[in-house]
């Protein structure tokens, strides 16, 4: 006899069954402030045993907690965390948008703004240049920080994101690609000296991009703005003569975040 295996419960839930009811009661938490086991099972329409069991994981991770004893459920502290990482990319995103549009106009190419996502770099706002030959999409994607003039930068800059990016096999991309350690480490010094980093066919073959760090108002590095564009457009020389017009755009983009960069001394 077929059938799928069940628990006392019923018929047992699959991975995304249990994913999205997860995600309903965090939304029925936000839209009621408070609730108990009962009230979120029939709001989930589940026994109450598999709506303990759920809230149970969340309170395990921080995004719900318990309101005192009276058996009553709220968002954790957890949820504030990740609500406030996004708030700061769109923060960032949204004040150096300005600065992207001017570049993104005064060099005809595509801009983007990355951010550090783990061991990757995840890009939060595009603006695309006046050439006829564009770039893809990359609002969201995720991309290796190795091979990437953005990502190049955030480890440059960041040394939490230089370890994560530091792994022992860096993967392969082109035959451009730098995949020893030793070679990537050089490469980093010289942008930290520098101020901003160049890729030329490390990630695709034909795309080439320079990059210059976002700072916040503390200095830290939040992001890396860059500019991409097809290898016959973005030559050596031309990526060169980009280069100064990207670090004051990220200049730009850092002032509107409240970064003032110390004046040297004579």
């Amino acid at each position: 006899m077929s059938g799928t295996p069940g628990t006392a419960d019923g018929p047992r839930t699959s991975p995304v069954q249990s994913v999205d009811r997860a995600v309903t009661i965090l939304e029925v938490l936000a839209e009621l402030g408070e609730s108990g086991v009962t009230e979120i099972s029939q709001r989930l329409d589940v026994h109450k045993s598999t709506a303990f069991r759920l809230v149970t994981a969340l309170e395990s991770r921080g995004l719900v907690e318990q309101v005192g004893d009276r058996g009553k459920y709220r968002l954790g502290m957890a949820v504030v965390r990740l609500a406030g990482a996004v708030t700061e990319q769109l923060d960032v995103a949204r004040r150096a948008r300005p600065a992207c549009e001017a570049l993104a106009a005064a060099t005809g190419e595509t801009v983007n703004l990355a951010v550090a996502d783990g061991d990757a770099a995840i890009n939060v706002d595009q603006v695309r240049g006046t050439s006829s030959v564009v770039t893809r999409n990359w609002v969201g994607e995720r991309t290796p920080l190795h091979a990437t003039s953005s990502g190049k930068v955030l480890m440059a800059f960041c040394p939490p994101v230089r370890a994560a990016g530091l792994t022992e096999r860096l993967r392969r991309f082109t035959d451009a690609t730098v995949v020893r350690g030793r070679d990537l480490e050089e490469a980093l010094g010289k942008i930290a000296v520098d101020g901003y980093a160049v890729t030329q066919e490390e990630l695709e073959v034909g795309l080439n991009a320079v990059a210059a760090p976002v700072r916040g108002a503390d200095g830290t590095v939040l992001a890396a703005l860059s500019v991409s564009g097809p290898s016959y457009r973005l030559t050596p020389e031309r990526l060169l003569e980009v280069a100064p017009e990207v670090v004051a755009a990220a200049e730009t983009a850092s002032a509107n975040l409240g970064w003032r960069a110390r004046t040297p001394r004579p």
